[in-house]
């Protein structure tokens, strides 16, 4: 049997051991060359002050919300008050006269001052009275609540389909309005 006299020098010896073999293991971890965990600033670029997954952005008048903006990832950059997009799904509440309006981006630039939103890649919209395009870029400009684009602009309702260069998109009466001739064609059952 084991004197109590020797049981808290051992317990100490013990002790001292553990804390030294974790000190050893944290700094053979430390100090082998692998990447250290950093605050997420110090690997964001330069221009950019906050990075988010999963934003929500929103415009309100009135009290009432005219879109609303939701984002895969963001980057924002607040001295050009400027929010970088990828994986974007805008949505245009319905008006007195027309129904609602779903955009779908791969990326764009939100300005958040001027309430502007430049869109790019694959870019869908449709309405929920039932017509659809697509193109390559868009611009919806805030002030006066219109989509625009000087790409190839693909369209449908219905049974028309239609195809144009160049188009303005206003979202209170949903009226286009073609920039270049328009290639039709009526699509049979």
């Amino acid at each position: 049997m084991v004197s109590p006299v020797y049981i808290k020098p051992v317990l100490a010896l013990l002790v001292i051991v553990a804390v030294t073999a974790i000190a050893a293991v944290v700094y053979r971890g430390g100090s082998n060359g692998s990447p250290s965990v950093t605050s997420a600033n110090q690997t964001l670029p330069q221009n950019i002050d906050v990075a988010l997954k999963k934003a929500r952005f929103s415009e309100i008048c009135d009290g009432i919300v005219v879109w609303e903006l939701t984002a895969e990832k963001v980057d924002y950059d607040k001295k050009g008050n400027t929010a970088f997009l990828t994986g974007i799904i805008m949505n245009f509440q319905r008006s007195k006269s027309h129904g609602a309006i779903t955009v779908t981006a791969d990326s764009g630039t939100y300005f958040t001052t001027e309430k502007n939103v430049r869109l790019k890649g694959n870019i869908h919209v449709s309405t929920e009275d039932g017509a659809a395009f697509e193109t390559t870029s868009l611009v919806y400009t805030g002030a006066k609540a219109q989509f625009s684009t000087n790409d190839t602009v693909t369209f449908r309702q219905h049974k028309l389909n239609l195809k144009a260069v160049g188009m303005i998109l206003g979202l209170e009466d949903q009226r286009a309005r073609f920039h270049s001739s328009i290639d039709a064609a009526i699509i049979k059952n």
